[in-house]
């Protein structure tokens, strides 16, 4: 199993972890029986929370899908672990800003992950393969 195929699982549990923070914040008032109530996610952390979870999974299918595409057209295996491991890292400094209240560097990063992920997608036109 490569890096990058290892990231894959990270950005998942990554995504996953992003809402902890909210169920955290309001463990007494949490109701396991009604996961997705809108009350429960007030502005303040927990509304942070879940859209820092929710943009993880709107990343996640293309970040998985240029992984995918540069593992199978041979581009050189290094490229993608250090481009793979570049995006979870800045997914994980995103998420960090998305909970600090910081909109304007979360937002700086988000692109740069991006960025990353179009570096992936491409890279097998970069490599000439």
């Amino acid at each position: 199993m490569t890096i990058a195929e290892l990231c894959l699982l990270a950005a998942v549990i990554l995504t996953i972890a992003s809402i902890a923070p909210a169920k955290l914040d309001g463990a007494r008032e949490y109701d396991n029986a009604n996961p997705r109530d809108p009350r429960f996610y007030t502005p303040g952390l927990r509304a942070r929370s879940q859209g820092a979870h929710f943009n993880g999974y709107e990343a996640f299918p293309f970040f998985a899908a240029s992984v995918l595409l540069a593992e199978i057209r041979s581009v050189p295996q290094g490229t993608v672990d250090s481009l793979a491991a570049a995006f979870v890292v800045a997914r994980l400094v995103y998420v960090l800003l998305y909970l600090a209240n910081r909109p304007t560097l979360r937002s700086v990063v988000w692109s740069v992950a991006f960025v990353g992920n179009l570096a992936i997608f491409f890279s097998p036109v970069w490599a000439g393969r």
